[in-house]
């Protein structure tokens, strides 16, 4: 069952998104009823409403526009250029929500295979920048369950000299989030929902299944 938000203060940064729109919408994720179709528009709605409530730190400019009725009215724009790091495959379902809604920004892919047994990654993509020097990162993964891969991924990311991390994803487990937070204190995380255990295969409880398969279906 999901857990009292209130009792995460030792989870922080930490972004909880908290809307009706946003708990419907989960809702439908998690039905086991709900096909590739609407899992993938499910998951590109809850991505666009948590990266909008994280995001809200965004860099702006002032620049001069010209409406239909006016010459020189201010407006803000976003400046500065975020790189997007999705993690695969599941991430990938968020991307085209995240990018749809910024300009500019880049993508950098990871991938990383979970061993079933071990429930360790192991990194068989790595697309990231030799140097992230001034960089800001976004990793979007939809599920935060054992924390290991979005460690391992952040790990990598901080080596290369990234200036700011965050982490975006649709549901996280309360021990996932503690193991995070214990590698990197710093690092803020943004989701639709937090559900408080894990089971024996590593899987959110009562979660909502394997987000890649839902999102992509089986492989093979």
């Amino acid at each position: 069952m999901s857990v009292d938000r209130a009792a995460l203060g030792d989870l922080a940064p930490l972004i909880v998104v908290d809307h009706p729109v946003v708990a419907d919408r989960l809702g439908q994720l998690r039905d086991r009823e709900t096909d590739n179709f609407a899992f993938r528009r499910l998951t590109s709605e809850l991505s666009a409403f948590v990266a909008y409530e994280a995001l809200r730190d965004l860099e702006t400019e002032t620049v001069t526009i010209e409406t239909p009725v006016a010459t020189d009215p201010d407006a803000r724009r976003i400046s500065g250029s975020l790189l997007l790091v999705p993690i695969l495959r599941a991430g990938l379902g968020m991307v085209p929500a995240i990018i749809s809604m910024l300009s500019p920004v880049e993508v950098a892919h990871v991938g990383l295979r979970r061993d079933e047994e071990t429930l360790r990654s192991n990194v068989y993509l790595d697309a990231l920048p030799a140097s992230l020097d001034g960089r800001r990162v976004v990793v979007c993964d939809p599920m935060l369950a054992t924390g290991g891969t979005l460690i391992q991924v952040c790990d990598l990311i901080a080596a290369r000299g990234a200036t700011s991390i965050m982490v975006l994803c649709l549901l996280a487990s309360v021990p996932g989030l503690r193991a995070f937070r214990a590698a990197h204190p710093a690092v803020p995380v943004a989701c639709a929902g937090i559900d408080s255990t894990l089971n024996a295969s590593g899987y959110i409880v009562p979660g909502l299944g394997d987000a890649g398969d839902r999102l992509f279906g089986r492989p093979g």
